[in-house]
């Protein structure tokens, strides 16, 4: 039996590893960290792609990807977060992960034949995206799976570190690929990198899985979960924070690519590094996170006063360096909102619910991209890439209004019970 946590915020060393404790945990981190590297490898090497190969450093047109990768997020929700609820998740991520590395390696080769053409990273960031819109409600609730309930926020957190770890080495491992060998070729590293969480999959001990309660197969799932969602004031306030900030504010290919090839002239080298100083902040948010021992919506807001404020310094940053600090300071902050709002949300919605309230969430923070994305990318184009991550430093103030002003009403309304929110 665990022994009992501390009723305090931050966690005591030892207890923030807790996550650990859970062999089936300890094998999906190990395959994640692997794909993770891949994942921003690609990330960096497709927007590198864009802008100066296959466009003339044209912004808008990184916004039209991200539009076509990040829209099915939305376009697909009435079956994403059923099936994350209703169908064997382990298995369902086996597949999502096998069409993403099959994807990856297929534009991959296209690119090192030099046939890449934009429309050609534009219809694999759809397919992309079509795979990626059933893979991460499934991960995020098959998280829940590994751990018991007391742990989970702790297990989402580790999830974040390792994700946002890989965020340091893969986009400066891919500027060192581009400037070595080729784009294609980080493209290829994604694709290979997936068969580390195919064979973590496979290696779990499937009898110690935590499976919760699994939705009965009827129609109307997703009305259903719109349903549970609007009578939650706490979770309806949460994902209109998540699609302002998503929206406007989430748009980090558009900001880094812009200002280190518009403002700052950078290589492809220190290109991906900038996306390191950003994974800096975000690790530090994540680490931050382990050590607590219940999110709080409070933070929530906080984190987003932060974001905007990490943002309005990016824009004034004149240098190189400066920037990069900027960064880290909005990778931070980025990280606590994305967090909190999953812990939030996961620890406040009955098991069954779960895969549908993630893929909720999930839409509106993805699911504003292809509104976002474009309008962000015309601002860079025309009044530059400076005024584009002032957009997003609106947006990280505006959301903090928002939770705010939900945390005021709430505090009215029951003093006693919002005390420690």
């Amino acid at each position: 039996m665990a022994a009992e946590l501390p009723s305090t915020d931050i966690l005591p060393g030892r207890a923030a590893f807790r996550a650990f404790a859970y062999p089936n945990y300890r094998v999906w981190a190990g395959g994640a960290v692997v794909s993770n590297v891949g994942t921003w490898m690609q990330r960096t090497a497709q927007d590198w792609l864009v802008l100066t190969v296959l466009t003339r450093n044209d912004a808008s047109a990184v916004g039209v990807v991200m539009a076509l990768q990040f829209g099915p997020q939305f376009l697909l929700l009435p079956w994403t977060g059923a099936a994350a609820d209703r169908f064997d998740r382990r298995k369902l991520l086996m597949a999502t992960q096998a069409v993403m590395g099959v994807l990856a390696l297929a534009l991959g080769l296209l690119t090192i034949a030099g046939e890449a053409r934009l429309w050609h990273v534009q219809v694999f960031a759809f397919l992309f995206g079509c795979a990626a819109a059933f893979d991460a409600p499934a991960r995020q609730t098959f998280v829940a799976d590994l751990v018991r309930d007391e742990d989970l926020p702790n297990a989402v957190a580790w999830n974040s570190t390792s994700f946002n770890s890989a965020r340091m080495v893969g986009p400066a491992v891919a500027g060192l690929c581009i400037a070595a060998i080729g784009t294609g070729w980080a493209f290829i590293a994604n694709g290979a990198s997936f068969l580390a969480v195919l064979a973590s999959l496979t290696l779990l001990r499937r009898g110690e899985l935590q499976s919760g309660g699994r939705a009965a197969r009827r129609r109307g799932g997703l009305v259903e979960g719109l349903l549970y969602v609007s009578r939650r004031p706490d979770l309806m306030t949460i994902l209109v924070m998540l699609f302002v900030i998503g929206t406007f504010g989430f748009n980090f290919s558009i900001f880094i690519a812009t200002m280190a090839v518009s403002v700052f002239h950078a290589s492809a080298n220190e290109y991906g590094f900038l996306s390191s100083f950003m994974a800096v902040g975000t690790v530090g948010g994540a680490l931050l996170a382990t050590r607590r021992n219940a999110p709080r919506f409070s933070l929530l807001a906080t984190g987003s006063v932060m974001f905007g404020l990490g943002c309005a310094l990016g824009a004034v940053a004149p240098g190189y360096w400066m920037f990069g600090a900027a960064l880290v300071l909005t990778g931070a902050a980025s990280m606590t909102v994305t967090n909190v709002s999953s812990s939030l949300m996961q620890l406040s919605t009955e098991p069954a619910m779960r895969g549908r309230v993630m893929a909720l969430r999930l839409a509106v923070i993805a699911g504003g991209t292809p509104l976002g994305a474009p309008i962000v990318g015309w601002v860079a184009d025309s009044l530059g890439p400076r005024w584009a991550l002032g957009v997003g430093a609106a947006s990280g103030l505006l959301t903090a209004a928002i939770g705010w002003a939900y945390l005021r009403r709430m505090r009215r309304a029951a003093p006693e019970s919002s005390a420690g929110v």
